[in-house]
């Protein structure tokens, strides 16, 4: 009661900056859906249905309503007014709000705007427990009334944000995909070239990078200048042991609701993995846990082989593509053997607040932000990697090198996602972890004190 109280508190510094609309009725339109790489510059057909209302929609992060140009590279990109145009177009009387918020405490934001019913539509990155205290609108009625067509998403998309509602037994759909996400290794051509190292496979295993980066640490023989085997970001070095784990065979653990998980952060799998993680940070630089050493990775002067964890966006920003689109290699993060997956699922879903007034023109927004329309604008103007196949077909994301291991990669990822990382043992995780990292804690005191810290959470549920 506490906690939910604190959260209707929040609700007065919650919004960052507010986008004036209006949206819709009670009725459903009659709109199909997108059709699968249509490549049409129009979201849909225009509801034969006149709405009225405001329809309001929540988003995290750094979006913007009006067009810019970036000072230092001029590129022009369009605002979030282009999109409230199209969905006003399409829906006639009705008018779109923009909410934005930043990522500081999102999930708590986005709670108290639940139980305030402040808006209509979410982003809703932590799905799992804001459906979990059945905050979030079923959408199975809603797809199954229309007979909406799942299969315009990548495949994984769709179950890996699957939650459960206070009265579900099994997972269900709360939220369709709304921005993509995915992690994969890179590595640097140029650099394995002047070594003489075959690049990486599509699918490497552990024992690969490890080979190949011992290879690459040291004096290169064609520049003379230091160079170093791997790279990784400190703050992301729990969930890259639980992908090594993967690789080793292992899986985080198992369930869904808090109350249910089980961990196997103290398994052999997990054990070899930091031992091989250690060894690792032995062949990338010196300040590696604090980000320090890697300023020159997505630089023609980078000195370092591989990186094992990379966010899409960085490979689609103009900062980073400048002549380096050529030179980066991509595979795939480490997989678990038997089962074929590997790597935390990420991105973004959208769904309906339970308490909204406004549900069926909600869902016919949900469908919008599928449309090759939405999609495209996002992922051309805001650096987004899209959910749906029909991207494929876009010059602006055939221009793309890795496009296609990108895609493959969203399809691997763990579904569904690693569940504990939207409570607590997240951080027990990562804390014990960077312990061990830092030399303070031993590889068993470290993953044994996670895994007995996590188990005791669990009790407390």
């Amino acid at each position: 009661m506490k906690k939910r109280l604190f959260a209707m508190l929040m609700v007065v510094v919650l919004i960052a900056s507010v986008f004036v609309g209006c949206g819709g009725t009670n009725e459903a339109a009659e709109t199909k859906a997108p059709s699968e790489g249509s490549g049409t510059e129009s979201a849909g057909e225009v509801s034969e249905k006149e709405w009225s209302g405001t329809l309001k929609v929540q988003l995290i992060g750094g979006w913007e309503l009006e067009d810019k140009t970036d000072p230092m590279s001029g590129k022009k990109t369009k605002g979030l007014q282009a999109v409230k145009e199209e969905f006003e177009r399409l829906y006639p009387g009705a008018t779109l709000e923009f909410y934005v918020m930043g990522w500081d405490s999102y999930q708590q934001k986005t709670q108290a705007m639940l139980n305030a019913n402040e808006v209509d539509v979410y982003q809703v990155p932590g799905i799992a427990s804001l459906a979990d205290q059945g905050l979030l609108e079923p959408l199975a009625p809603y797809i199954e009334k229309d007979n909406f067509d799942l299969n315009v998403y990548v495949d994984g998309q769709i179950d890996g944000w699957r939650a459960m509602g206070p009265e579900d037994d099994s997972l269900e759909i709360y939220g369709l995909p709304f921005l993509g996400d995915t992690r994969v290794i890179c590595y640097d051509k140029v650099l394995f070239d002047q070594w003489g190292v075959e690049y990486l496979s599509l699918n490497p295993t552990v024992e690969e990078i490890k080979e190949k980066a011992e290879k690459m640490t040291g004096t290169n023989p064609v520049t003379g200048e230091m160079n170093y085997g791997i790279m990784f970001r400190g703050k992301d070095a729990a969930d890259t042991l639980v992908n090594i784990a993967e690789g080793f065979g292992g899986t985080w653990g198992e369930g869904f609701r808090f109350n249910e998980l089980k961990f196997n952060f103290n398994s052999k799998e997990f054990v070899d993995a930091a031992n091989w993680f250690l060894d690792i940070k032995e062949l990338a630089p010196k300040g590696i846990l604090t980000d320090q050493g890697v300023e020159a990775w997505w630089t023609p002067e980078n000195n370092i082989a591989i990186n094992m964890r990379v966010i899409p966006s960085q490979m689609l920003g103009s900062f980073a593509l400048e002549g380096m689109q050529e030179r980066i290699g991509v595979s795939m993060l480490y997989t678990n053997p038997e089962l074929g997956m590997g790597g935390m699922f990420a991105g973004s879903p959208i769904a309906i607040g339970k308490s909204s007034e406004q549900k069926d023109l909600a869902w016919e927004y949900l469908k919008f932000v599928s449309s090759d329309f939405f999609q495209k604008h996002i992922h051309e103007n805001n650096n987004e990697f899209p959910v749906i196949k029909g991207a494929a077909e876009w010059e602006s994301f055939k221009s793309i090198p890795q496009k296609q291991v990108l895609l493959d990669s969203m399809a691997k990822l763990w579904t569904p996602r690693y569940p504990y990382r939207a409570g607590q043992p997240r951080y027990i995780l990562s804390e014990n972890v960077d312990l061990m990292m830092l030399g303070d804690l031993s590889v068993e005191e470290a993953l044994n004190k996670a895994q007995t810290e996590a188990e005791a959470w669990v009790q407390e549920q």
